[in-house]
């Protein structure tokens, strides 16, 4: 009676170790590979160090009309993730398009490419594209030379601008929040934005030059005043110039054709040659080449 028991038992353990043998193996959900380099698009996720924060809800509209109307064509960069899963190097945008448009799958360039190089190619692609504002554009090189110990002039040479170019948008970074969302939000130019970091009421003159359309000449002026609020100083006359001076200036204005004026200063001086048509300028131009 007991060895029947025994038997029972050890037949109900052998037919559960044969039932979870022939279950199928757990596999690693991968995306099925399509034709023409295109992936499924829920298996392609967003960089999350993506330099480009800002997406403009009307540009968005108008390309999710036309790759609803034309498809994508020009492929999302992405790099290999775990899980089978794809994440974007460059193109968030177009992916997020294509998701509002009801598609299901997108074309992919696949780079097997580090942390490192994928935000260099981020930065680069964006940058040439104008894609990202120069808030992002700054956030970015500081990401690079925070987590990649690039230097100015390294980061310079691999994004393609001069040294000074980064320099300046480094700059943006010391700017307050309240600045830094005008520009953003296109109110402020990064020209404009650079004279407002030394200036002892940045967010005073920034009001000042969006309100009155201040040049970026006119804003350094502007900040350049001991008190950023009040106008810029206006210039003393210039002194009378002497017979010589004018005599010389109707001469060159009788060969030339045009108004000449001549200044002189401590060291040399300037000649200035006004035209009011191409024209004038290009005779002007044949007369000095001869």
């Amino acid at each position: 009676m007991a060895e029947d028991l025994s038997k029972k038992r050890l037949g109900r353990g052998l037919a559960a170790l044969i039932g979870e043998m022939d279950k199928p193996a757990a596999v690693e959900t991968k995306a099925p590979a399509l034709a023409d380099g295109r992936v499924p698009i829920e298996f392609v996720s967003p960089n999350p160090k993506n330099p480009r924060r800002h997406f403009g809800d009307s540009e968005l509209t108008d390309l999710t009309q036309s790759i609803r109307e034309h498809g994508i064509v020009q492929p999302v960069l992405v790099r290999r993730r775990d899980g089978g899963r794809y994440e974007i190097i460059a193109g968030e945008r177009r992916w997020r398009a294509a998701q509002a448009a009801g598609l299901t799958d997108i074309p992919v360039l696949v780079r097997d490419v580090d942390d490192r190089t994928s935000l260099e190619l981020a930065i680069i692609e964006n940058v040439q594209r104008a894609d990202l504002n120069p808030v992002e554009e700054a956030l970015g090189y500081q990401q690079l030379i925070d987590e990649h110990n690039y230097s100015q002039a390294d980061l310079g040479q691999v994004i393609g601008k001069s040294r000074s170019h980064v320099a300046n948008t480094l700059r943006l970074l010391k700017l307050p929040d309240v600045i830094r969302d005008m520009l953003v939000d296109g109110e402020l130019s990064a020209g404009h934005a650079r004279t407002l970091v030394n200036a002892s009421d940045p967010a005073g003159l920034a009001k000042r030059i969006v309100e009155d359309g201040l040049s970026v000449r006119q804003a350094e002026a502007l900040a350049q005043q001991p008190e950023s609020g009040r106008a810029p100083r206006t210039q003393s006359a210039p002194q009378p110039k002497d017979a010589d001076t004018l005599a010389l200036e109707k001469m060159l204005g009788d060969v030339t054709g045009l108004s000449v004026s001549i200044s002189h200063k401590e060291k040399g001086g300037e000649v200035r040659i006004a035209y009011r048509t191409l024209e004038q300028l290009d005779d002007l131009c044949r007369r000095l080449q001869q």
